[in-house]
């Protein structure tokens, strides 16, 4: 899952990015709202966690240019515990969820989570995949019962395939959802963590569609 943090106290913004990449997340960074609502504009998130007090161009306002772009992510705002002001304004600009700082991360995680689930219309932190369940709270893998051990970026292509099971998932999304914005990219890599992903699982599981994309198959019931 790809995520956007839109935070202009540094330091701030490196705990939760951090916190966010120990649990299976790949995250973009932006500091102002100029450059948080560009790469909200231009790239594909799942969620998107917005401060409304920015440098250049409020959060508001960015969520504001968003909603009206048509752009439908789901966002959390964060804002400062006594601006109930600000909450409301975000709200109704469109924001999805609400956080006041300070906060624990385990409850940003959960909301992040929620978020997320809502989008995709569960229920559930656990998706199931015939013998496959994973479970998005722990970022554990399950193969019949038994857990699977998996690499950070095993992890992030299964966890993709398993929010959209069935789906065609072209290959360029699954580079997104393995690099950051600003890391360097070989997209060439993602046939060696399919490869290796396809080893820990059943024979057949994740299909190739030559030229177009992989597909994780839904096994009949």
């Amino acid at each position: 899952m790809r995520l956007l943090l839109i935070e202009d106290e540094t330091t701030l913004a490196k705990q939760i990015a951090g916190t966010l990449s120990a649990a299976g997340y790949t995250v973009d960074t932006a500091v102002d709202g100029i450059d948080g609502h560009f790469l909200g504009h231009e790239q594909t998130y799942d969620a998107v966690i917005l401060d409304l007090g920015l440098p250049l161009l409020d959060g508001v306002s960015v969520l504001k240019r968003w909603r009206s772009a048509g752009r439908q992510m789901p966002v959390l705002i964060l804002t400062a515990r006594a601006d109930w002001h600000e909450r409301v304004a975000g709200i109704d600009a469109g924001a999805d969820d609400y956080l006041t700082k300070p906060f624990h991360m385990e409850e940003l995680l959960a909301r992040i989570r929620a978020l997320i689930r809502r989008a995709h219309g569960r229920t559930s932190d656990e998706l199931r995949c015939g013998p496959l369940r994973l479970d998005t709270r722990s970022a554990s893998v399950y193969l019949d019962g038994q857990p699977l051990n998996l690499t950070s970026h095993e992890y992030k292509l299964l966890a993709c395939f398993m929010h959209r099971p069935g789906e065609l998932i072209p290959r360029s999304e699954l580079v997104d959802q393995l690099y950051a914005q600003d890391s360097d990219r070989d997209s060439n890599t993602i046939e060696v963590f399919i490869g290796r992903l396809r080893k820990k699982l059943p024979d057949n599981l994740i299909e190739t569609l030559r030229g177009l994309g992989y597909r994780l198959k839904v096994p009949p019931t």
